[in-house]
Formats: structure tokens, C-alpha cells, sequence
């Protein structure tokens, strides 16, 4: 069974900031991976949170629950409240059965923090005394370091908790530079403190519906180097073949493409259907069965041809690098104008589109060009040009299921 988890914070969705964004997006991330999830805060709403994610309102962990905001005022003036002890064993007795349900508890910025102090000590409390299992610290500020709140805390208790490093605690950063300034004021080494980027949702950025999203998984999109699309049907004139030996060429580059062709074989041609079987055998016999992929074969049931519409297609051509057509023949072609107005790389023979409206901007070539040589001109521009590199860049390690997969699930193994 995956680890339960809890996500601890002042504030949760529809609250808005840059903490409780990431707070959805780890949920989002989590449950997707099958991880459940149950995020605890003083203000916050079920409805705004991602499916099979739990939401628990406890209004006092709230940083402007009125009793911390009181405490705040006086603390901020180097004043300890005399009942300031009073609302932590109160806090600790309600958070302990409470957090002592989960397997992980992720605490986002309390530890570091100034804006509920006996919020953190209370969490100081629990883990001194055992009844908190393994604990993340996602440290996104640092009250001590802040040019803006540095002023609001004095050497001593509490507020030298939020510079006190325990060993009993995974510290997480957002980047080299935070890990360096925590690793500072911990007075630690930076091995100490793990760096894990916030992440993107291109699923959410690249505006695919849940078609579009099982797709992008199924077909692996995100782990590729180079996605290649055909928005095409699969007939003779489209030259398929062709393009499975340029994808051939590539992967003997060691690069991992994917091609993708939107379109199905006509069901009530034979000369498509022959076609299209030898076009599946050429695939086995040049190991392309993990990089070449006809839409049609890869619906969620496997034995129903899956046939997407042009909304569904627009949705591929954004999630692509390269509009691939090298076609015999084409009496316009559409498809380059769709790609150039996505910004995508154009490559295919010579049609009108190309000739009179692409001109330079496309990568044109014959259908007698060697596929090696075609595939190595869109690979010297795949690492040429610094758009591409930064997109591939981003999906492959900055995707959030990236992020889970190769830094979070680890942590949550115990895998420090």
C-alpha cells in the first residue's frame, strides 16, 4: 500500500498564492500516481481540491486565525505571550491523533516560517515527543534570510526555531540558491538539504482534454526527446514508410523519438488496409513498436479503435515538436499552417503551402533524400535551437510527474 499523506499549511485552494498552487499540483500529482492524500489547513475548501484528495478545515492552524494574529502582533514586537504556551500544548493535542493517522507529513513553510509560531513549536513539540512518523519540511521561504520580515524575529525561543535544524526532519528547497542559504542559517551541509524544482502541468498548459491527456501517457509523450506528428489518414500517398525510417535513423542517433499518425486506415479499402499491414511489419522489423504509433491502436481498451476529431489532433500538434509530412502528394497542405501558427517545425516535402507560403521556414526535402540524412537535419536542429532544448528540457525533468517519479517518490521510500 502507498504511504498515506499529509499536507500541512496555514491556507489551502481557493486560497491564492504561490505555497498553496504547489500544495494542488503535488495533490494533483500524487493521486495520479496512486498516492492518497489529505490535505489539513486553518482555511481552505473540498471543492477546490483535486480529485481523490481529502481536505480537512482546522480553522486555528490558520495564520490569521484571531489568537495567532494576536500572538503575531506580540511576538513581532520581541514580546513571548504569556498564554503563548497554553496555545501550543492546545495545538499539540489536537494535531497529535489527528497527524498521527499518516504515514508522511509534508509540512509546507511552518518550520521556516514566522507567520504562526506556535503552530511550529507545536510541531517542535510532536516530534520531540515521537508521535510524528517520517516529516518533510518543503521550505519555500525563510523568515531569518527575508529582507522583508528578517526584522519580525529575535534571537531566542520561539523564534529561533525557525533556524534550527533537527535530524529527524527531510528539508526540501526549491532551488540551489534557497539550498544554500537554508544549508547557511541551519549551519549545515548542503547534502542536507534536498532541492526539488516546482514543476509545470503540461497537460493544463498544452490545454489537452482527458483524451488528450491518456493519449500523451500512453504514448509517452513527456519521456521523449523528439515527438514527431503525421496529422494524416494512412493511405499511400501519405508515404508513411518513409518516416518510419527517418525514426529509425534517429533512434540509432540514441535519441528517443516518438511518431505519432492521427489518422486510421480506411476500414472499406483493401489497398488501405494492405497498406497499413505493411506498414505494422516494417514497424516490427525496424523496432520501432515503442516509437511509432497509430492513434487508432491506442484507446484505453486496446481491442476499440480509438478515432479523435480535429480538436483532439490540434491537441497532439501542440504536444509535438516536429510536423512531419513526407507526403508523395498534397494538393495544399493545411497542416503546415497549423504547425506555424503553433511555433512547431515543419518538415516535409515540397507541396504549396511549403513552396509559396512556409519558403524558408520549413525544412523541405525529396522523398529520395536518404531517411538518415533527413533524420539528422531534424536533429541538428532539435540541439540547435534553444527553444526546443528548454521545452524538452522542461517536460522531461520540470513535468510535475517527472518531479514526483524521480525526487518525491523517494523521499516518501525513505530513500533520503
Amino acid at each position: 500500500m502507498p504511504p498515506l499523506t499529509a499536507f500541512v499549511h496555514y491556507t489551502a485552494p481557493p486560497v491564492i498564492g504561490g505555497v498553496e498552487a504547489v500544495m494542488h499540483a503535488h495533490a494533483q500529482t500524487f493521486g495520479e500516481a496512486g498516492y492518497p492524500v489529505e490535505v489539513i489547513a486553518g482555511r481552505g475548501e473540498q471543492a477546490a481540491m483535486p480529485p481523490q484528495t481529502d481536505f480537512r478545515l482546522l480553522p486555528v492552524l490558520d495564520s490569521l486565525h484571531p489568537e495567532a494574529s494576536r500572538f503575531n502582533a506580540q511576538l513581532e514586537k520581541g514580546e513571548v505571550p504569556s498564554t503563548f504556551e497554553d496555545m501550543v500544548a492546545a495545538l499539540v493535542e489536537e494535531l497529535s491523533p489527528l497527524l498521527g493517522r499518516f504515514d508522511q507529513i509534508i509540512v509546507h513553510n511552518i518550520f521556516t516560517k514566522h507567520f504562526h509560531l506556535p503552530l511550529t513549536a507545536a510541531l517542535h513539540r510532536l516530534l520531540d515527543t515521537g508521535r510524528l512518523k517520517h516529516c518533510i519540511a518543503w521550505c519555500h521561504d525563510f523568515t531569518w534570510t527575508s529582507s522583508n520580515s528578517g526584522h519580525k524575529v529575535r534571537p531566542g525561543y520561539p523564534w529561533d526555531l525557525l533556524r534550527t535544524y533537527r535530524a529527524d526532519v527531510t528539508y526540501v528547497v526549491v532551488s540551489q540558491e534557497r539550498q544554500r542559504t537554508l544549508a547557511e542559517l541551519f549551519q549545515r551541509s548542503i547534502e542536507d538539504i534536498h532541492v526539488i524544482y516546482n514543476g509545470v502541468d503540461p497537460a493544463a498548459l498544452l490545454g489537452l482534454s482527458e483524451t488528450g491527456r491518456g493519449l500523451a501517457r500512453r504514448l509517452g509523450l513527456l519521456e521523449a526527446d523528439l515527438v514527431l506528428l503525421m496529422p494524416v489518414r494512412v493511405t499511400q500517398a501519405k508515404n508513411i514508410e518513409y518516416a518510419l525510417h527517418v525514426v529509425a535513423a534517429l533512434k540509432q542517433q540514441g535519441t528517443q523519438p516518438r511518431l505519432i499518425v492521427t489518422g486510421p486506415p480506411d476500414p472499406h479499402d483493401a489497398a488501405s488496409l494492405g497498406y497499413f499491414h505493411t506498414l505494422q511489419d516494417l514497424r516490427r522489423q525496424l523496432d520501432l513498436e515503442r516509437e511509432t504509433h497509430f492513434v487508432f491502436e491506442c484507446g484505453p481498451d486496446p481491442a476499440t479503435p480509438l478515432f479523435i476529431d480535429y480538436s483532439v489532433v490540434s491537441e497532439l500538434l501542440r504536444s509535438c515538436d516536429v510536423m512531419f509530412m513526407p507526403s508523395h502528394r498534397e494538393g495544399f497542405g493545411m497542416p503546415i499552417l497549423e504547425a506555424g501558427l503553433l511555433g512547431r517545425l515543419v518538415a516535409c516535402t515540397a507541396m504549396p503551402a511549403a513552396i509559396e507560403i512556409g519558403g524558408q521556414d520549413v525544412l523541405l526535402f525529396d522523398p529520395a533524400d536518404d531517411p538518415a540524412q533527413v533524420a539528422q537535419r531534424i536533429l541538428t536542429w532539435s540541439e540547435t535551437n534553444s527553444a526546443q532544448r528548454l521545452r524538452r528540457r522542461v517536460r522531461q525533468s520540470y513535468a510535475w510527474p517527472a518531479i514526483f517519479h524521480q525526487h518525491i517518490e523517494p523521499l516518501l521510500k525513505g530513500n533520503r
